[in-house]
């Protein structure tokens, strides 16, 4: 497979998606924050000294999809039709953070999506870290992509 953010002598350039097609793309993201349980239990509760952590993750992660192309150096600026990020727990000390982002372009979201979700599992690290400054935060992997030129779904 040859990699496209490469040129010929070797050098990092951006991937000129000119004369691609514009076409409807999504993509699925997702890590895991492990805390104690009393964090989790008061993160869900909204009961945190900061506010209400959840909604700043939330809203975090959506700005995080929107400023990509701004801390990526290679991604382009795309117009991003919808991100969504949802939060569940999974156990009584871990909590999945899912990004969902949507485009219609010439080049892909992925980078978005997982972009989101590692900025919502940062802020809620910042959100909680006052009480716990153990969290681990893990598995952010991309889970699933449509659109382009193949379609993606993780098989772990």
């Amino acid at each position: 497979m040859e990699l496209t953010h490469i040129n010929s002598k070797g050098e990092a350039v951006m991937v000129n998606v000119g004369e691609k097609e514009i076409t409807q793309r999504t993509a699925q993201a997702c890590g895991i924050i492990e805390m104690k349980q009393e964090t989790l239990q008061k993160l869900l509760d909204a009961d945190l000294k900061k506010g209400d952590g959840l909604a700043a993750a939330r809203i975090a992660g959506i700005m995080g999809a929107k400023n990509t192309s701004t801390l990526i150096p290679l991604c382009h600026n795309i117009p991003i039709e919808s991100v969504e990020i949802e939060f569940e727990p999974i156990s009584k000390t871990r909590l999945k953070i899912t990004s969902f982002a949507k485009c219609s372009y010439k080049t892909g979201i992925e980078m978005e999506a997982l972009t989101a979700v590692s900025v919502a599992c940062l802020t809620v690290y910042d959100m909680c870290k006052a009480i716990d400054r153990e969290m681990v935060i893990k598995d952010i992997r991309l889970l699933k992509k449509t659109g382009g030129k193949s379609d993606y779904n993780y098989e772990g």
